[in-house]
């Protein structure tokens, strides 16, 4: 079984922090590369390099943004789900599993 490395850094006051050289070489990650998260149920996190083209939609990031607007603009906009419709969400989705890490099916994509 091979060894494993442990290695940390410091958050600076700003929540930022410099990603040590040994895991900028275990992930061949360079200047201006992404970084993807995966945060476990258990709290663990794996750090892996972004996939090249990951999270690219070009419609996503304008969408967010416009959805973040018009809920600053207009918080009255808001409304809660009534217990009907979560009741009814909820015998929808009884009994099914989800992995959030499982990679998709081709037909899913």
């Amino acid at each position: 079984m091979p060894a494993t490395m442990q290695v940390e850094s410091t958050l600076t006051d700003r929540y930022q922090t410099t990603v040590p050289e040994t895991v900028r070489r275990a992930l061949r990650l360079g200047k201006r590369d992404k970084i993807h998260y995966t945060i476990r149920p258990d709290g663990e996190v794996v750090l892996t390099r972004a996939a090249a083209g990951e999270h690219n939609d070009p419609a996503l990031v304008p969408f967010l943004g416009f959805l973040a607007r018009d809920l600053a603009e207009h918080p009255e906009r808001l409304q809660a789900v009534d217990a009907g419709l979560a009741q009814r969400m909820q015998v929808l989705v009884r009994g099914v599993g989800v992995d959030l890490d499982a990679p998709l099916l081709a037909d899913d994509e």
